[in-house]
Protein backbone atom coordinates (compact mmCIF):
# COMPACT_ATOMS: atom_id res chain seq x y z
CA UNK A 1 0.00 0.00 0.00
CA UNK A 2 2.77 2.32 1.02
CA UNK A 3 4.39 1.87 -1.98
CA UNK A 4 1.68 2.41 -4.52
CA UNK A 5 1.36 6.12 -1.90
CA UNK A 6 4.63 6.83 -2.74
CA UNK A 7 3.92 6.11 -6.69
CA UNK A 8 1.21 8.67 -6.65
CA UNK A 9 3.09 11.28 -4.88
CA UNK A 10 5.99 10.62 -6.77
CA UNK A 11 3.61 11.52 -10.11
CA UNK A 12 2.29 14.51 -8.22
CA UNK A 13 6.36 15.66 -8.01
CA UNK A 14 7.09 14.96 -11.65
CA UNK A 15 4.18 16.98 -12.87
CA UNK A 16 4.68 19.76 -10.70
CA UNK A 17 8.66 20.01 -11.35
CA UNK A 18 7.60 19.95 -15.06
CA UNK A 19 5.55 22.85 -14.53
CA UNK A 20 7.93 24.77 -12.24
CA UNK A 21 10.62 24.33 -14.75
CA UNK A 22 8.07 25.68 -17.66
CA UNK A 23 6.94 29.12 -15.54
CA UNK A 24 10.49 30.71 -15.19
CA UNK A 25 11.53 32.89 -17.07
CA UNK A 26 15.00 32.51 -19.38
CA UNK A 27 18.54 33.56 -18.16
CA UNK A 28 19.08 35.82 -21.32
CA UNK A 29 22.21 33.32 -22.84
CA UNK A 30 21.80 34.21 -26.50
CA UNK A 31 24.02 33.93 -29.39
CA UNK A 32 25.29 37.71 -28.55
CA UNK A 33 26.44 36.82 -25.45
CA UNK A 34 28.48 33.91 -26.02
CA UNK A 35 30.65 35.98 -28.60
CA UNK A 36 30.76 39.08 -26.39
CA UNK A 37 27.96 41.09 -27.69
CA UNK A 38 26.21 41.00 -23.92
CA UNK A 39 29.05 42.48 -22.25
CA UNK A 40 27.12 44.54 -19.49
CA UNK A 41 25.78 41.49 -18.00
CA UNK A 42 27.86 38.42 -16.03
CA UNK A 43 29.01 35.23 -17.49
CA UNK A 44 26.16 33.67 -16.77
CA UNK A 45 23.72 36.25 -16.77
CA UNK A 46 22.47 39.09 -14.10
CA UNK A 47 22.82 37.38 -10.72
CA UNK A 48 19.64 37.94 -8.97
CA UNK A 49 18.01 36.75 -5.72
CA UNK A 50 16.50 33.13 -5.19
CA UNK A 51 12.61 33.90 -6.50
CA UNK A 52 9.98 31.48 -5.44
CA UNK A 53 10.31 29.27 -8.53
CA UNK A 54 13.75 28.83 -8.40
CA UNK A 55 13.50 27.04 -4.58
CA UNK A 56 10.64 25.59 -5.92
CA UNK A 57 12.22 24.24 -8.66
CA UNK A 58 15.19 22.62 -5.86
CA UNK A 59 12.69 21.23 -3.81
CA UNK A 60 11.22 19.52 -6.46
CA UNK A 61 14.65 18.13 -7.80
CA UNK A 62 15.45 16.92 -4.51
CA UNK A 63 11.81 15.06 -3.84
CA UNK A 64 12.20 13.64 -7.58
CA UNK A 65 16.03 12.13 -6.66
CA UNK A 66 14.73 11.10 -3.16
CA UNK A 67 11.28 9.39 -4.52
CA UNK A 68 13.15 8.31 -7.84
CA UNK A 69 15.60 6.37 -5.34
CA UNK A 70 12.64 5.00 -3.15
CA UNK A 71 10.63 3.41 -6.13
CA UNK A 72 13.74 1.52 -6.76
CA UNK A 73 14.52 0.27 -3.70
CA UNK A 74 11.49 -0.72 -3.13
CA UNK A 75 10.73 -2.50 -6.70
CA UNK A 76 13.43 -4.57 -5.98
CA UNK A 77 12.27 -5.62 -2.14
CA UNK A 78 9.06 -6.66 -4.14
CA UNK A 79 6.71 -3.88 -2.66
CA UNK A 80 4.64 -3.37 -5.84
CA UNK A 81 3.80 -7.42 -6.54
CA UNK A 82 5.61 -9.49 -8.99
CA UNK A 83 5.84 -8.15 -12.52
CA UNK A 84 3.56 -9.04 -15.80
CA UNK A 85 6.61 -11.06 -17.27
CA UNK A 86 9.05 -12.11 -13.96
CA UNK A 87 7.31 -15.96 -14.15
CA UNK A 88 7.46 -16.75 -17.99
CA UNK A 89 10.03 -18.90 -19.65
CA UNK A 90 12.41 -17.20 -22.27
CA UNK A 91 10.76 -17.10 -26.11
CA UNK A 92 12.66 -19.32 -27.23
CA UNK A 93 12.46 -21.99 -24.80
CA UNK A 94 10.48 -25.11 -25.60
CA UNK A 95 10.60 -26.85 -21.63
CA UNK A 96 8.28 -25.58 -19.56
CA UNK A 97 8.26 -22.73 -16.97
CA UNK A 98 7.71 -26.09 -14.33
CA UNK A 99 9.17 -29.26 -14.16
CA UNK A 100 6.50 -32.58 -15.12
CA UNK A 101 6.03 -34.56 -12.17
CA UNK A 102 7.84 -37.93 -12.29
CA UNK A 103 5.47 -40.36 -13.19
CA UNK A 104 4.70 -42.70 -9.67
CA UNK A 105 6.71 -46.01 -10.08
CA UNK A 106 4.67 -49.66 -8.90
CA UNK A 107 5.79 -51.10 -5.51
CA UNK A 108 8.58 -53.76 -6.10
CA UNK A 109 6.63 -57.36 -5.91
CA UNK A 110 8.14 -60.19 -4.34
CA UNK A 111 7.54 -63.56 -6.52
CA UNK A 112 5.23 -65.78 -5.26
CA UNK A 113 6.22 -68.58 -3.10
CA UNK A 114 7.03 -71.96 -4.78
CA UNK A 115 4.68 -74.88 -2.85
CA UNK A 116 6.51 -77.48 -1.61
CA UNK A 117 6.72 -80.82 -3.04
CA UNK A 118 3.63 -83.05 -2.51
CA UNK A 119 5.46 -86.42 -0.46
Amino acid sequence: MLYYLAIGIYVIVCLTLILVVLLQQGKGGSMANAFGGGATQAAFGARSGATVLSRATTVCAVLFIIGALYIGVAGQRGGGGSSVVGGRAPAGSSAPATPAPAPAKPAPTQPAPTPAPAK
